[in-house]
């Protein structure tokens, strides 16, 4: 094992240990949180999340994932850009393109779509234009179709305003 590690970046390591930990469920044991919001994200987040199957088409996670709005089909789809294809930044094309693929009902102003998906949080600006699927974002999309759980996660991830 300790060899495995040797190879590996400082990130792979983190993100291999991780993975080992949850895994065998030892995350608790490791490290111990450091706030209620993360022990409230936590139970939010499925434990199956590094077991995905890197073969699943968009046509199915997104069958899987049941999207109701153009904006939730728009994050879901920058969820699976960035888990399944790899690809952190994208454009609003890419959106479409990967859209069409999964056979869905083409976006009527897919512009507008990934623009409210900021507005609301689940997607972040990127450089050169880009857009990335935000953390929130990433929690929102694991949680469904659960609709009460992606509630409660994008709660949670959402940064409180203080008032003037």
């Amino acid at each position: 094992m300790i060899e495995a590690f040797k190879r590996l970046d400082h990130e792979g390591r983190k993100r291999l240990f991780r993975t080992i930990a949850t895994i065998f469920g030892l995350e608790a044991d490791i490290a111990p949180r450091r706030n209620a919001m993360a022990l409230e994200t936590a139970s939010i987040v499925p434990s199956d999340r590094f077991s995905k199957d890197r073969d699943i088409s968009p046509k199915e996670f997104l069958l899987k994932k049941q999207p109701r709005t153009d904006v939730e089909r728009v994050t879901c789809l920058a969820y699976y850009l960035t888990q399944y294809r790899e690809q952190r930044y994208f454009k609003t094309l890419d959106i479409s393109k990967l859209n069409t693929e999964a056979a869905q009902i083409k976006f009527s102003n897919p512009a507008k779509a990934v623009d409210n998906a900021t507005s609301y949080g689940y997607l972040a600006p990127a450089t050169k234009g880009n857009k990335q699927i935000s953390a929130g974002g990433e929690l929102f999309v694991d949680a469904l179709p659960d609709r009460d759980a992606a509630r409660a996660a994008m709660l949670n991830a959402r940064p409180r305003r203080r008032a003037k």
